[in-house]
């Protein structure tokens, strides 16, 4: 089994988003020289606009995937809240930006009171850990549009907004060869390689597939006071090749953790090959930073056990994603 066979085309996607992006880029002139100008191309976690005094805004948008379909087969919404807001977050902390605000878009086939509830539990618990306000949003009654699973679905979705300095964007520019990868470790799936794992687990399995998605931003709150970071990617839809988005040259990643249980599981019961596992799902690793080699141990020295980090390996020339796992080597 593989991503592609279950449904979802990475390709494609990448594709579809170069064919958009040729387009949208074009309306960036809209804004030149005004309040607004926008300040990357599109491509990363989270693009910027120039708000002046020096300052910048970073916009996420991002949903929850496939996971509403697991919510709801379980009949259990109270933990997609949480995911939705750490998507966004995640993003936001890739440029740079302290992640200020959310607004989020409800799409369902009828609208339940008590599971918009339940769903608006997650959002705080999210909201919360974030260190964000949830500040609106939309509601919207889609019988026609979405199905979902006994007549009743759900689709979750938001938009992240976070602030910083222009000279504090993190661009991956500074990445050289030689720099140390440090890996902080997820919950588990997170948000993403969902239609896979749906195929090939059986349903009394599901449970563990709504573990929340794991959110990072106090973590990088505090360690880009102290340290100089010159690259973060977090590891969602394509799993390890993330990484590639950052910067041009690649990754030897020789040290990277067990993977938990439920990635073990997923590949045993869909014979789903290694590099497969590596390019779909995080496999233990939520979210990379990429640091100079002496910060990386005075990081490790300090936070490893409280932030769950560790080094997973180092910057190379060649722009690809090298994995050893087993004795082997995988290329991504």
């Amino acid at each position: 089994m593989t991503y592609t066979k279950s449904g979802v085309s990475i390709e494609r996607e990448e594709l579809a988003i170069k064919k958009i992006k040729s387009i949208v880029e074009r309306t960036f002139k809209f804004r030149r020289k005004r309040i607004g100008n926008v300040i990357e191309d599109i491509g990363k976690f989270a693009n910027l606009i120039d708000i002046g005094n020096g300052n910048a805004l970073a916009i996420s948008m991002d949903g929850v995937g496939s996971k509403v379909l697991v919510a709801r087969e379980l009949n259990r919404y109270d933990t997609v809240g949480i995911d939705l807001v750490a998507m966004n977050v995640n993003d936001l902390i890739c440029v740079g930006a302290e992640p200020i605000a959310m607004v989020d878009y409800i799409g369902a086939t009828y609208i339940d009171p008590k599971i918009m509830r339940e769903i608006s539990i997650g959002m705080y618990e999210g909201a919360k850990r974030a260190g964000i306000a949830i500040v609106g949003g939309e509601i919207a009654t889609l019988p026609e549009i979405i199905k979902g699973i006994d007549k009743f679905g759900f689709d979750l979705v938001g938009t992240a907004i976070g602030i910083l300095s222009i000279n504090k964007i993190i661009t991956g520019d500074r990445i050289s060869p030689g720099d140390a990868v440090l890996g902080f470790r997820s919950s588990g799936i997170h948000s993403n390689g969902l239609t896979l794992a749906r195929r090939v687990l059986p349903k009394n399995a599901w449970v563990d597939l709504l573990v929340p998605t794991r959110i990072y931003v106090p973590e990088f709150l505090e360690l880009s006071k102290g340290f100089d970071i010159l690259g973060i990617a977090h590891i969602t839809g394509g799993g390890l090749r993330n990484l590639l988005r950052i910067t041009k040259f690649g990754f030897y990643l020789d040290n990277l953790p067990p993977p938990q249980p439920i990635f073990r599981r997923i590949q045993e019961e869909g014979k789903i090959s290694d590099k497969e596992m590596y390019r779909t799902f995080n496999m233990g690793i939520g979210l990379c930073m990429v640091v100079k080699e002496n910060d990386a141990e005075e990081i490790l020295k300090r936070y490893a056990r409280r932030f769950e980090i560790m080094k997973i390996g180092h910057i190379v020339e060649e722009h690809s994603i090298r994995i050893v796992r087993n004795g082997s080597e995988i290329t991504l």
